[in-house]
């Protein structure tokens, strides 16, 4: 889920307007240009026709994603991410980091609803809850509106990127601020290495597994089997998001991700969902050792009692929708035999800051 280096007219993860108006432009000075295209009266700038700067995302080599922008609100790059915020045309505010789109304000409840709660509705009391990353801050908006949660530490491992988070999202400032938060800034595995408290629910809200990125080595089966499963309650559940499961793009991580909680926990259950501004259906992999047994009734019961406010996305029926895998990713997860591991990682297409040319 970059920009701060030249942009031209056809970079990958870029910003793309009429011929010669980013022409050597450094980032800094790409908002000012783009606030003279799109304010232009007539729509047109000389030497073309096009009326919209796009973004542009390469999804794979000869595959790419774009969008209309109405504005860039932010551009800048930490230790660890480059990281930009967008305002698009089809999506509203979007969150890009290392070139990847994490988020996007139309869409991300779909996201965020499915990564928290399927594990906390098949909980029977989730109380405490330790997030892996999740620096946007929705994740934990989502916990805090469960009623039987009284404490949720956000661990991410980059201040700046929830500093701008914090500053920019005004849909998560609420959960900011809510007494049961503990934001945490260090990385997750010294943070669940360091501590001694135990958890119902970990939630691994980390960057994508990418190559040169911060966070593909807590996709691994070493850290889940002693960092991960040590720090859970009796009957505790996992979850993690797993990358593009896509009908083609399943086997990128998300059959491996899969196949290695496989090799932690008695009971795995990977589930997917359609995110318009990811371009891809996305995936997500809850485990434990208790089984998962709420019915279909039970979950929606579950939904009435437990949360504050209406979901938009996830009930029920949709969560039984969306562990329903297609026949080709059911036979893919069943023949799957890589273990995820440091020196046998796979990464999704895209590159980290530390791994730019």
């Amino acid at each position: 889920m970059s920009l701060s280096f030249e942009v031209s007219l056809f970079i990958i993860s870029s910003i793309h307007c009429p011929i010669g108006v980013f022409e050597k432009k450094k980032m800094g000075e790409i908002s000012a240009a783009l606030s003279n295209v799109l304010n232009n009266e007539n729509g047109h700038v000389v030497g073309g026709p096009r009326k919209s700067c796009w973004y542009e995302e390469e999804i794979d080599n000869d595959l790419r994603w774009c969008f209309a922008l109405n504005s860039i609100l932010h551009t800048g790059a930490t230790q660890y991410q480059d990281i930009q915020l967008l305002d698009t045309k089809p999506f509203g505010k979007a969150l890009v980091i290392d070139g990847k789109l994490q988020s996007a304000e139309i869409d991300e409840f779909i996201y965020h609803e499915c990564l928290v709660h399927p594990p906390l509705l098949h909980h029977s009391n989730p109380r405490s809850i330790f997030i892996m990353g999740g620096g946007e801050g929705s994740t934990s908006r989502e916990l805090l509106r469960h009623k039987t949660v009284d404490k949720v530490v956000m661990c991410d491992i980059d201040e700046e990127v929830v500093e701008f988070c914090k500053s920019y999202l005004e849909v998560n400032k609420e959960a900011f601020s809510d007494p049961r938060l503990d934001l945490i800034i260090n990385d997750a595995r010294a943070e669940l290495e360091r501590r001694e408290e135990h958890y119902d629910i970990i939630v691994g809200d980390l960057a994508d597994p990418i190559e040169g990125g911060p966070c593909y080595q807590l996709y691994t089966k070493s850290f889940y089997e002693f960092i991960v499963k040590p720090r859970l309650n009796q009957g505790g559940i996992f979850v993690t998001q797993a990358g593009p499961a896509g009908i083609f793009s399943h086997t990128e991580v998300f059959s491996c991700i899969f196949n290695t909680l496989k090799q932690v926990f008695k009971y795995v259950v990977p589930y997917s969902a359609h995110i318009p501004s990811y371009a891809d259906t996305w995936g997500w992999v809850m485990a434990s050792d208790t089984p998962f047994v709420v019915s279909v009734d039970e979950l929606d019961q579950r939904i009435k009692q437990r949360i504050n406010g209406e979901n938009r996305y996830l009930d029920g029926k949709t969560f039984t929708s969306a562990s329903t895998l297609s026949k080709a990713v059911r036979n893919s997860l069943n023949n799957e035999t890589h273990v995820y591991s440091e020196g046998n990682a796979r990464f999704i297409y895209g590159h980290g800051k530390h791994n730019q040319a």
